[in-house]
């Protein structure tokens, strides 16, 4: 009796062991959230989908994502507006509420602000592609309201025309009366305090017609560094779509013309410095996706930086007659022309190889000399080997302490700025205690095959010692080291398999930089293992910058 009494019991558990998975796969396969993206403008332009594109990959998984668009760029004025109002408050009265609104460029953050109490009470604003800095700054003590700064680099893009044609006088800004044209102007002449000796200009597309835009454009000579900001009309009440004016820059502009957005690349535009629109829209899916899963986000009640990088068309430089050599390291490169090498590579590589083998054979046969030379091959061979060996850490492939000391000896010795960020994992020792060694063990190979993923031209990861890893960034520029540091923050985001089970682990970081912290090698690496203390004195799971 006791015997069947026992199977009966576990047969019931059983049961409600299934009915119990059956519903937290249920709940799991169910929408986590709803996310409302609304642009300022129409699906159409190509800043609109870039941003859709970003937001797309990066939105977690079953997060519903709608869109609304105000579609301004087309109609903007007051009936517009109220229509618009008018349609998304009764498809928001009839569908389920929003997690997260995302609102992308100008008036859509406008839009929201006006109708925060009617449409948007209490739900979370993302916003990105927001031009007017002083239209969000009133918004900043606000924990509700995040946004992705889109920060258009007039004075980078006039430091790189300056490398281009160092004899210039002029800089002249294409823009227009929009709100997005107003914002940017005030941008634009503010940096002319840092160049005295150039003339600030601007041909605006509202106050032209078609024709005198056109000779505007045409007489502008090799004296003047030519800026495309915005162009939506003309006085002549011709609209124009992203490539519309694109095309009528380019084709009567008989110097290059340097952009600020990456969506407008492509279209014969030189390029520069641009903000990019894709990523921007990554950053807000990301920070969205945080919010409704309940994830913890140091971003989420700040001010984020633009996500600006280096994008230059090669045909435009090539039709300019300018050195490739002046296009930054950092840069992207589009419409690239593969040189000879790169497009023969293939049959190149073998044939050479071919060559390069005969000739030796050749060479061994004339001295009588093949068999030792084979021999001096093989021992260089493995001495090559054996040095290799010795620079890479056995358990987890990556660089050891050793490479890293030679690699940042190097960078110090030639005065290269650069970053290195120490890594522990934090109660390591309580996982040995707990799981065993061989789980220890593992740790370590999972963390360190998330520090490869990160591994850049520019970024480089090594096992330091026991749980310790360090990673060297060939830069020390705020911007590059903010945005690696966060990448480093989320090594420990998601867990970790140990013994066959998943465990949350946390790691502390410190932060040191050549030469702002130290210049000489010991010194920097005893600053990054101050800051990564302070950190575990401050409850680790977290990083810190050196402050001496």
């Amino acid at each position: 009796m006791k015997t069947k009494r026992g199977l009966l019991c576990a047969a019931i558990a059983a049961f409600l062991l299934c009915i119990n998975l059956m519903c937290v796969y249920a709940k799991e396969t169910e929408s986590k959230g709803r996310v409302l993206f609304i642009s300022s403008y129409s699906y159409g332009r190509t800043n609109t989908q870039a941003q859709i594109e970003g937001m797309t990959a990066k939105m977690g998984k079953n997060i519903v994502l709608d869109y609304e668009f105000m579609d301004t760029k087309r109609v903007d004025d007051e009936v517009s507006r109220q229509q618009f109002y008018e349609s998304i408050s009764y498809r928001m009265s009839r569908s389920e509420p929003y997690d997260v609104v995302i609102l992308g460029d100008d008036a859509a953050f406008l839009f929201a602000m006006e109708y925060r109490e009617t449409l948007f009470d209490g739900i979370p604003l993302v916003y990105q592609g927001v031009n007017d800095e002083d239209i969000t700054m009133e918004f900043l003590e606000d924990p509700t309201i995040t946004g992705i700064a889109e920060e258009l680099s007039v004075e980078e893009n006039i430091s790189f025309g300056l490398t281009l044609y160092p004899w210039a006088r002029k800089v002249v800004a294409i823009l227009d009366d929009s709100i997005t044209g107003q914002a940017e102007r005030k941008s634009f002449y503010e940096c002319a305090e840092r160049y005295p000796d150039l003339i600030f200009k601007e041909i605006n597309t509202s106050s032209l017609t078609t024709n005198e835009l056109r000779r505007e454009i045409r007489k502008l000579g090799k004296d003047t560094l030519l800026l495309y900001i915005i162009m939506t009309e003309d006085a002549s009440g011709r609209r124009y779509s992203d490539e519309e004016a694109s095309q009528m820059i380019v084709n009567h502009a008989r110097i290059p013309t340097l952009c600020m957005l990456e969506d407008r690349m492509g279209n014969g535009f030189l390029g520069g410095n641009v903000v990019s629109m894709y990523r921007s829209g990554e950053i807000a899916a990301k920070i969205a996706t945080d919010i409704v899963y309940g994830y913890q986000n140091d971003a989420i009640g700040t001010i984020i930086d633009s996500p600006n990088i280096y994008c230059i068309d090669e045909l435009a430089m090539k039709r300019f007659e300018l050195s490739l050599s002046l296009i930054p390291e950092d840069a992207v490169v589009i419409n690239h022309q593969p040189s000879f090498w790169e497009r023969n590579k293939e049959a190149l590589v073998p044939g050479s190889i071919l060559v390069i083998v005969l000739l030796a054979a050749i060479f061994w046969v004339v001295i009588d000399n093949y068999k030792r030379r084979k021999l001096m091959e093989e021992l260089e061979e493995a001495r090559n080997i054996m040095e290799s060996a010795s620079q890479h850490d056995f358990l987890t492939g990556l660089s050891n302490r050793s490479k890293f000391m030679m690699d940042l000896k190097d960078y110090v010795a030639a005065g290269t700025p650069c970053t290195i960020m120490m890594l522990d994992i934090d109660h390591f020792k309580s996982i040995n205690d707990t799981y065993g060694h061989s789980a220890g063990d593992e740790a370590l190979r999972q963390l360190a095959d998330r520090l490869k993923e990160m591994q850049t031209p520019i970024l480089t990861p090594y096992r330091f010692a026991g749980d310790e890893f360090i990673i060297l960034l060939k830069s020390a520029q705020k911007k590059i080291v903010d945005k690696e540091v966060f990448k480093c923050s989320q090594l420990f985001k998601d867990s970790f398999t140990l013994a066959g089970e998943k465990k949350q682990i946390g790691g502390s970081i410190g932060i040191a930089s050549y030469p702002a912290d130290a210049v000489e090698v010991e010194q920097l690496i005893n600053c990054a293992d101050d800051a990564m203390y302070q950190v575990k004195k401050s409850g680790r799971n977290h990083y810190a910058f050196y402050h001496g």
